[in-house]
């Protein structure tokens, strides 16, 4: 077991954060646990990541995370790889892995003296062994919820959609993909292609989720990431059905380092300030899963035939390749950056996204509009919401699959038309992103909905009984 931080007694409230390992999950955890810091009622916040996962985070932990009262501790590497993982694009081999070998490294860690006595757990709902945990070691729980709250209204009501025939979709009955769910109280209507592939054609990874979810019961409460005023309809309809309460404690995303001074120096933090006014589309398409070969090609020509300005972020063993494809004057590459102080330079006009929820938030907090290219997983949904139901954005892909190329010369025509401050369908998503940024800033400042849902989480935590 590595530890970071002092191992002193503990008294007080002790809050310990166990993660989904992926940095789609871990990022918003570390998040939550800047939230807390701050408060008396909390006297220590103890991470657990796996030995891997620690030494990735350990050395870039926002500023915000820079106390005394949080400390990482790990379990050891029970699972694939993290660099290697991505090679499984169903990663069924690897959710088993989490769902079958982490638990009882994660029990015998809470038995040690460094950790005892634990007030609660906040645990990512994914991780459906942590109430059975919290269960037999008298520990409450609470569950965190990391993905869009339609989302969650999806897999909570998955029995709706199973008792309507919309999933799973049978081999015989291919022409349903395009039929309307309308049915699930707050969330808006859409498309079954505009839910994860998981639910439509389901594999055991979609059990393991739906008995997680069966288990909530046992949570003392469920944070999502989220803000309210985001997706005020779903919440609202989620609250008065759920046993327990929902605290939105979103965005959580770094919006706190922004406070402290930037002293990178990087290239691209250089390039960009040479950069006239919402001129550059950022381009990030995640940490985990790339695009198909074919399909960089073709975005890498896209972009330079488009003629617009762009910061793409490309992994280090393919940054020298795409760096030589880059049209010079208007392109740059990097194999890093800091994404929200990207997203808020002055320069940045659009962002070309995955789609993941935190950089869903993350765009939404900058005011900058996105371009949606959706590889898997819930990203199907959320550029849905991006494009129909907040109309900040465009798809620029509709059908998910790695198999479903889009050509370079609908990549140009559509990153121009995107980029253009005059078109008309541009300025109106640029207002809308300003507008649902003021939103977001609101619901962060002090007495706003997610201050508030952070107090209340807060107090809740003297009335937490297991």
């Amino acid at each position: 077991m590595e530890t970071i931080g002092q191992p002193n007694p503990i008294t007080g409230r002790h809050v310990v954060a166990m993660p989904f390992p992926g940095r789609g999950h871990i990022n918003p955890m570390i998040n939550l646990c800047t939230l807390l810091i701050p408060s008396p009622r909390i006297s220590t916040i103890t991470l657990i990541l796996t030995e891997e996962w620690l030494g990735l985070v350990s050395h870039h932990l926002p500023p915000a995370a820079a106390s005394p009262k949080l400390r990482l501790r790990s379990i050891p590497n029970v699972l694939p790889s993290e660099r290697t993982r991505g090679a499984d694009f169903s990663g069924f081999s690897f959710y088993r892995a989490v769902d079958i070998e982490m638990e009882a490294p994660f029990e015998e860690l809470l038995l040690t003296d460094d950790l005892r006595p634990v007030s609660c757990i906040v645990y990512d709902v994914f991780l459906r062994w942590v109430p059975g945990v919290g269960s037999r070691r008298n520990i409450p729980v609470v569950g965190f919820w990391t993905q869009a709250p339609s989302m969650f209204s999806v897999y909570y009501q998955f029995d709706l959609i199973a008792d309507r025939g919309h999933a799973p979709i049978k081999d015989n009955s291919r022409g349903k993909e395009q039929e309307i769910i309308d049915y699930l109280p707050g969330v808006p209507p859409m498309r079954l292609t505009d839910l994860p592939s998981t639910i439509l054609h389901p594999t055991q990874t979609l059990n393991v989720i739906l008995e997680a979810f069966s288990l909530l019961t046992k949570a003392q409460s469920i944070i999502f990431t989220s803000y309210y005023e985001l997706q005020p309809n779903v919440i609202s309809a989620l609250r008065p059905n759920l046993p327990m309460p929902i605290y939105t404690i979103g965005p959580s995303i770094p919006f706190l380092s922004l406070k402290t001074s930037n002293i990178n120096e990087a290239g691209y933090t250089k390039w960009l300030d040479s950069q006239p006014e919402a001129s550059v589309l950022y381009v990030s398409l995640g940490s985990f899963l790339s695009p198909s070969t074919d399909q960089m090609k073709e975005l890498s020509s896209g972009l330079r035939a488009s003629g617009a300005r762009y910061l793409w972020i490309v992994r280090a063993n393919q940054e020298s390749s795409f760096r030589a494809a880059c049209c010079e004057e208007k392109g740059f590459t990097a194999p890093w950056c800091d994404q929200l102080r990207v997203l808020c330079h002055r320069s940045v006009g659009g962002f070309l996204t995955h789609c993941g929820w935190n950089s869903t938030m993350e765009s939404v907090f900058a005011g900058v509009p996105m371009l949606a290219l959706p590889l898997r997983s819930d990203q199907v949904h959320n550029s849905k919401i991006i494009a129909e139901d907040l109309g900040v954005g465009v798809r620029l892909k509709r059908v998910v699959g790695l198999e479903n190329v889009i050509g370079r010369e609908e990549i140009a025509e559509t990153v121009k038309r995107f980029m253009d401050l005059n078109e008309e369908e541009s300025k109106e998503m640029r207002r809308r992103a300003k507008e649902l940024q003021e939103t977001c800033h609101r619901a962060v400042e002090a007495g706003g909905s997610t201050d508030a849902n952070v107090n209340d989480f807060l107090e809740s935590l003297g009335n937490i009984t297991s």
